[in-house]
């Protein structure tokens, strides 16, 4: 009779098990069909040859694969851009479009700014740019290629990334987003106001965002400032833009990195990985700039310091290993 009761028991739990098992696998399922196919956003001021134009620049790699549209507006502008200080309204015409595209877990962000009829229309904003932007935003694991029509600042197309995201689910925090804007705004003034220096590119100025991001995440959302500014000082000279970023630039980076801290970005699980993911993106992509800023000549004089005494400990251990 104890037998029977254990053997009924058993029964129906892994009954229960199994049934469990099948809906979590419905529902992951069902979650991975809604963002199965890419998204094209499009912007609601493009005309009709433009709107062609644009969806045969964006979807080229599909190879004819399926893909859906939303349309871009002044409306959705205002909904995600202006809680971040921009003025946009209903009105706003909007040209530039996106295509976003979800990969694997783990594959990180790349963003592909593509040229229209040969032409790169987009004036202001950076393929680093919106990589780190999506990062603090809270996209993750996805493809996105931008082009646009018209010679325009490119706000349209992220705009268009979010409300792809929302649509498929997986709707993005504002306060993220509102420091995702804000972030974009200062690392674009900061290369606009540098672009002329030598010894300095978009490249190294986003790659050392994306690094501060990592050490930040490593320490929690309890890193304070003062931990922020050291992790500030040290990737603008790991990134051999000492002499370029000036001290109210500096200023402006810290005040953008503690408002990320604060919009709850390090709260994600996967903001370190996409982080980390960002900077090995921007670092493959920009090998020569790299390659010169790593040189013997640009290393900082602590470095060399600390390479020394290892050498010199080194050669004395050898010596007194010879001795017996």
């Amino acid at each position: 009779m104890q037998f029977k009761k254990l053997l009924l028991t058993f029964t129906t739990a892994l009954i229960g098990a199994v049934s469990f098992a099948v809906n979590q696998t419905q529902t992951t399922q069902a979650a991975s069909d809604e963002w199965s196919e890419p998204v094209v956003t499009l912007g609601t001021s493009l005309t009709a040859s433009q709107k062609q134009g644009t969806l045969d620049t964006l979807t080229a790699s599909l190879n004819g694969a399926d893909y859906s549209t939303i349309t871009v507006d002044g409306s959705t502008l205002v909904k995600y851009l202006n809680p971040s200080g921009a003025t946009f309204t209903t009105n706003s015409g909007v040209w530039s479009s996106a295509m976003v595209q979800k990969t694997s877990a783990g594959s990180g962000i790349n963003v592909k700014i593509l040229s229209y009829n040969g032409q790169n229309n987009i004036t202001t904003i950076t393929a680093n740019q919106y990589k780190n932007a999506a990062v603090t935003a809270g996209v993750s694991d996805a493809n996105i290629y931008v082009t646009s029509a018209t010679p325009i600042d490119g706000s349209g197309a992220l705009a268009g990334v979010y409300a792809a995201f929302a649509q498929n689910g997986d709707s993005l925090s504002q306060s993220q987003v509102t420091a995702a804007q804000n972030e974009m705004s200062t690392l674009s003034d900061i290369t606009q106001a540098n672009k002329d220096k030598d010894g300095y590119s978009d490249a190294q100025l986003n790659n050392a965002v994306a690094e501060a991001k990592k050490e930040m995440a490593a320490k929690g959302d309890n890193v304070t400032n003062n931990q922020i500014t050291t992790i500030v000082n040290n990737q603008i000279e790991n990134n051999n833009l000492t002499n370029i970023i000036t001290n109210n630039q500096k200023t402006a980076i810290i005040n953008m990195l503690i408002k990320i801290r604060d919009s709850g970005a390090l709260n994600s699980s996967s903001f370190k990985d996409q982080a980390a993911k960002v900077a090995d993106n921007i670092q493959n992509n920009a090998k020569d700039i790299f390659n010169k800023v790593n040189t013997e000549e640009n290393r900082n004089f602590i470095q060399k310091i600390g390479i020394a005494i290892g050498n010199f400990f080194k050669s004395l251990f050898e010596t007194v290993q010879s001795w017996f």
